[in-house]
């Protein structure tokens, strides 16, 4: 048996008898074979007792049973290993061909949940902005004229703090959205309403889920963990500048990322928290499985805000966010990483090449991985108001905050899927 699973995964091999925990340590059951072993892992490492698991993830269960345990000689773990590597390459072009699923199918409705998450903004921006410009030449034109003359009216409106909707961020769709990973947020510490925040949210991953989920709806529960705190995710500025996608997204909570909308936020009244992706677009060139890279050395543009308003600077770390799409990587001298910097110039964003599941079982696809996502919030970095501070007060804070944020990682590692020898990189 051991040998025959060989030949079936490149990744695992699974002794009957030993339930091995799928990616972010949680057991991944499949149809597959009928068996709740099939795991997605990392590269090979022998877990003693008798099994191949990844190296950046733990992999524990029961022990085998002992006559599988004296089968398996160590000579045969030598040619298993042997085998493994040379099949690596065949086996992985098989599961990029979609032949073998290895994650259980999330409820049909949750799949529709996640896709209508991008695909309304493609319908807002494809179909009714025609659409308005369409009308003008009806008899309905007073429709989108109307719309037109608010729209100027309420031109600054993201820059001062945006319109969000309790409605729409109580939808019950964000709940189903929720449950296909699922996300979950984890607390640390309480927030006082007494206080401004400024919050780092890592990493960027493709998506950003785990924060959208957590920040810009209700399903997680934010008002009731951090009752009296208003949190606002912060975005690219250009997106506010569009028809219908501007009042859509603002009705969420998102504001947008310039300066003067970070300030008009915390400068009026306290219990404010304003999430920003510290990392960028360009960290989503890192969102690969497996990895924990973080570009936040040279990105001292929110801790120097924060000083400015006196705003305390939370870390947060969403575990799983890198792990729900796979990315194809491009060599920088090649011509498709430079399509890749044209396209980020032009619109703000990189063309990313990823790939997850289908819509059918054990295909492959553009969907997410139903993997857990887990947005830890840190502790509160207590920071004080200075209105012009130095170079060197910025770079103290920064340090502090870095040193926060690597902490609260080891801390929480191994709780949610990573091993020990984890270790998280700063670019």
């Amino acid at each position: 048996m051991a040998v025959l699973l060989t030949f079936l995964h490149p990744d695992v091999l699974i002794i009957p008898g030993k339930r091995v925990k799928g990616q972010m340590g949680r057991a991944q059951d499949s149809d597959l074979w009928g068996s709740p072993w099939y795991s997605r892992a990392c590269p090979l490492q022998w877990v003693g007792g008798g099994c191949w698991a990844g190296q950046g993830r733990e992999r524990t269960g029961e022990k085998p049973h002992n006559h599988m345990r004296s089968r398996l000689s160590e000579a045969s773990r030598g040619w298993c290993h042997l085998w493994l590597e040379h099949c690596s390459e065949i086996f992985t072009f098989l599961r990029l061909l979609g032949t073998m699923p290895y994650f259980k199918q999330p409820k049909h409705f949750q799949t529709l949940t996640v896709v209508q998450w991008p695909l309304s903004y493609i319908v807002l921006f494809w179909i009714l902005q025609p659409l308005f410009i369409y009308l003008l030449l009806t008899s309905l034109w007073l429709l989108p004229a109307l719309y037109f003359t608010w729209l100027f009216l309420d031109w600054k409106t993201p820059e001062r703090g945006g319109r969000r909707s309790a409605w729409v961020r109580n939808w019950c769709i964000w709940t189903h959205f929720r449950d296909y990973f699922p996300i979950t947020m984890l607390k640390t510490k309480d927030l006082s309403p007494k206080h401004n925040y400024l919050m780092g949210v890592h990493p960027h991953g493709i998506l950003t889920f785990g924060a959208f989920c957590n920040f810009c709806t209700e399903a997680t529960g934010f008002s009731k963990i951090f009752p009296g705190i208003t949190p606002h995710l912060a975005t690219l500025s250009w997106f506010f500048k569009i028809p219908l996608i501007r009042d859509y997204i603002m009705a969420k909570g998102v504001c947008s990322v310039s300066q003067s909308a970070i300030d008009h936020l915390l400068s009026h009244g306290t219990g404010n928290l304003v999430g920003i992706v510290v990392g960028g677009v360009g960290e989503a060139l890192q969102s690969v499985p497996n990895t924990t890279t973080l570009i936040l050395q040279k990105r001292k543009g929110f801790v120097r805000t924060a000083l400015q308003h006196g705003a305390h600077l939370v870390p947060t770390f969403s575990f799983g966010e890198t792990e729900i799409f796979d990315q194809v990587l491009f060599h920088k001298d090649s011509r498709m990483h430079k399509f890749q910097n044209c396209f980020r110039r032009i619109f703000g964003f990189y063309f990313c090449m990823i790939y997850g599941r289908g819509f059918r079982q054990g295909s492959t696809g553009i969907l997410p991985y139903p993997l857990p996502i887990i947005t830890v919030v840190g502790e509160p970095l207590p920071v004080p108001k200075i209105e012009n501070p130095s170079q060197e007060m910025v770079d103290k804070y920064h340090a502090l905050y870095v040193d926060a944020l690597h902490k609260l990682f080891e801390q929480h590692k191994t709780q949610h899927g990573y091993s020990e020898t984890q270790k998280l990189l700063f670019l």
